[in-house]
């Protein structure tokens, strides 16, 4: 056991001295990310007026608001988003960079969105994903960050054996549990890495092996594989058919909007037909079809956009049937367990209270790789002395 221990301690500090740059930029980087659906949201709509210019009026129906928009832009929306509410605006998008806000019962542009708080969330996410990598460097830095985030995996289940006390005692349990007052240097540093370390230990293996699953094929299948399922195809990996959030679904995306021209008809009954399948929404998202008589697919949303129990796709044919509707209950226990570890990354699968968490965690997890270095330095500094100690003598 004392070997098992020594080769353990060894392989955690060496992988931590490695990877601990990436993780720390992984980490901080994570922390900036707690809030982004709610900041950017709140960004996009801040002072814009949706309401009706008077009471009792009702909003124009999604073909008028529609073709009004598009005629306005001199171009043709790749999607619409709807968030319940009587005074929010109506998102319309444009391929990936723009967006228009439309007030829904006239059809008045009410402002474009927040270009400052998105584009900082873009370049936060570009380090996060990628180290701000461009171009074709980006594979490079996906590789990277995925391997500083397995290299963190293996660090903190090795940590969580190191951690448990080789004396069993109230005394030295106490003393890697909770804070300790007037420690300084290598003791403060221990104490700290310590009572992180097992405070942070279980949802912090949540995060960093969810991560894994993300940055690795085999990691998302090995999931499906858990769950008795033969792996699907990478397209059928990937987000959750129980529909993409508005945030994720940067809608008509490989789409731009070009000039407006024949609008797909009959939205509006499409949309009630919608509306009807979760009486509850707090946003639905149309990704406009590209030929008139397309059937129209709605992301409907009663949550805050990362919680895939909360979250449904209605495909509605042109005479308002639905010809598909899928959900979280719908599908294989595999997708539901692969969506959850899609959303446990953030903590979003719990709300606001689970990316709470998910940021305290990236928080503790910045820390742990400071004071993890400051006692590898010190370690160093200490066998430096003593080896030059003979030679002094």
């Amino acid at each position: 056991m004392r070997l098992l221990r020594r080769l353990l301690f060894w392989t955690h500090l060496v992988i931590g001295v490695a990877a601990g740059a990436l993780v720390f930029i992984m980490a901080v980087t994570g922390v900036l990310l707690t809030y982004q659906k709610q900041m950017t949201v709140w960004a996009d709509l801040r002072g814009l007026d949706g309401a009706p210019p008077a009471a009792g009026q009702l909003a124009l129906p999604a073909d008028t608001l529609l073709s009004r928009v598009a005629a306005s832009q001199h171009a043709t929306p790749t999607a619409i988003v709807w968030r319940s509410g009587a005074s929010t605006p109506v998102e319309l998008q444009f391929g990936r960079e723009k967006r228009v806000f439309a007030n829904a019962y006239t059809a008045e542009v009410v402002g474009t969105g927040s270009v400052g708080m998105r584009g900082f969330f873009r370049q936060v996410t570009d380090w996060h994903r990628w180290l701000a990598a461009k171009g074709e460097r980006r594979d490079l830095g996906r590789a990277a960050t995925g391997a500083a985030n397995l290299a963190f995996l293996a660090i903190v289940l090795s940590g969580i054996w190191l951690w448990w006390p080789r004396n069993l005692t109230w005394a030295s349990v106490r003393s890697v549990t909770w804070f300790r007052r007037g420690l300084s240097g290598k003791a403060r540093d221990f104490n700290w890495h310590n009572v992180i370390g097992f405070w942070s230990a279980i949802p912090l293996v949540i995060v960093v092996a969810s991560g894994v699953v993300i940055s690795y094929p085999w990691a998302s299948a090995l999931v499906f594989r858990v769950a008795g399922e033969a792996p699907p195809g990478r397209t059928a990996a990937g987000p959750s058919p129980a529909g993409p959030s508005p945030s994720e679904r940067s809608a008509g995306e490989g789409r731009s909007g070009g000039p407006s021209g024949a609008l797909p008809g009959s939205l509006q009954p499409r949309l009630a037909v919608a509306k009807s399948q979760m009486p509850d929404w707090r946003t639905i998202t149309l990704t406009l079809p590209t030929k008139p008589n397309a059937d129209a697919s709605f992301a409907l949303d009663r949550g805050m956009g990362g919680e895939p129990h909360k979250r449904a796709t209605a495909v509605i044919t042109t005479d308002g049937h639905v010809a598909e509707l899928q959900s979280f209950a719908t599908q294989t226990p595999g997708r539901r367990l692969r969506s959850i570890l899609r959303f446990a990354h953030t903590g979003e699968v719990l709300g606001a209270f689970g990316q709470t968490i998910a940021g305290l965690i990236s928080l503790g997890s910045a820390l742990l790789v400071f004071t993890g270095i400051a006692l590898s330095l010190r370690r160093l500094s200490a066998w430096l002395r003593r080896r030059s100690t003979p030679a002094l003598q």
